[in-house]
């Protein structure tokens, strides 16, 4: 059976006026505007989607330092699990989190889980910017912590590097309360050639493989190149796997998100083709789809009909 993810919430949050895309992009929204995060987060809901996540990606200290407020991070980290939280408990979607492994794997498709992300430290599609370990592994412990009391399972995603991924998925397995722990590499675009650091997607795999991760999932990338690796990953493991496209043109291996380097977003993936390539994800093995960036309710809400027609 498969559990669909929800959206991209930043450009969801973007498209509703509530930020730009530079400075603090996301974590904005919870100064400004926490009531329509919450509403991102109950739409996703009403669409379909069995798993949402935090509006953590971007209450990170390189960000929020841009505005001296990367003291606040773990204050504003807390905030958005507890508005996830409040998301699902008002739409009557609450299960018992003790059961969250088979809830998360489908047994109990009524129920929305909460998934923690945990992002890039840095920026997102830069391996060569990925902290030195004792650094990133203190900020993903705050975070794990912050995060943890609210949410069902932790998402360490956009992962550009083995390294990367180990950092965070090191500290939501160390500090989680034992609660699932996913791990979503981001790929380059071209398919067939592993994530953007250049390693391979058996590389990845093993460098985390002994931390007995719950599900492998590729993101934020060209559904092309994720349909490859789901090819790929589905005879290297047989733990949950998935992916959850963005909507991106190609990245600039320069690109930050205070840039003037522009990205744009593709014309070709419109909703009947989102529908379309999560049925190839599907084929090639994957049990947890969703969406990324450009990705917003009303594309999951027709994944989800989609499942049930």
């Amino acid at each position: 059976m498969l559990t669909i993810l929800d959206g991209g919430m930043g450009r969801e949050l973007s498209r509703r006026g509530v930020h730009d895309n530079t400075g603090l992009w996301s974590a904005q929204a919870l100064l400004d505007a926490p009531d329509i995060v919450l509403q991102v987060h109950k739409d996703f809901i009403a669409a379909g989607a069995k798993i949402i996540t935090t509006n953590s990606y971007s209450t990170i200290p390189s960000y929020l330092g841009k505005n001296d407020l990367a003291q606040g991070y773990i204050e504003l980290t807390e905030l958005a699990g507890k508005l996830a939280r409040q998301a699902v408990d008002e739409s009557g979607q609450q299960g018992d989190q003790d059961e969250n492994v088979k809830v998360a794997f489908g047994e109990k498709p009524l129920v929305v889980q909460v998934a923690a992300s945990l992002p890039p430290l840095s920026e997102s599609f830069r391996p060569d910017l990925v902290p030195s370990s004792a650094d990133a592994e203190t900020i993903y412990e705050a975070m794990v912590k912050a995060l943890e009391p609210n949410v069902d399972l932790f998402l360490c995603e956009t992962m550009s590097s083995g390294r990367e991924a180990l950092h965070a998925a090191r500290q939501a397995k160390k500090h989680g309360n034992g609660k699932p722990v996913y791990v979503a590499w981001t790929l380059n675009e071209q398919p067939g050639t592993g994530l953007r650091s250049g390693e391979s997607v058996a590389q990845a795999l093993a460098l985390i493989e002994p931390l007995s991760v719950d599900a492998y999932l590729f993101n934020c990338t060209h559904p092309e190149a994720i349909l490859q690796a789901l090819r790929e990953l589905a005879t290297l493991t047989d733990k949950p796997i998935g992916g959850y496209p963005n909507r991106f043109n190609k990245v600039d291996p320069n690109w930050t998100l205070d840039s003037d380097i522009k990205i744009g977003m593709r014309s070709d993936i419109d909703i009947e083709a989102f529908v379309q390539i999560a049925k190839q994800f599907e084929a090639a093995g994957a049990t947890i789809i969703g969406g990324c960036c450009g990705i917003g309710p009303e594309y999951i809400e027709a994944l989800a009909q989609a499942q049930t027609a």
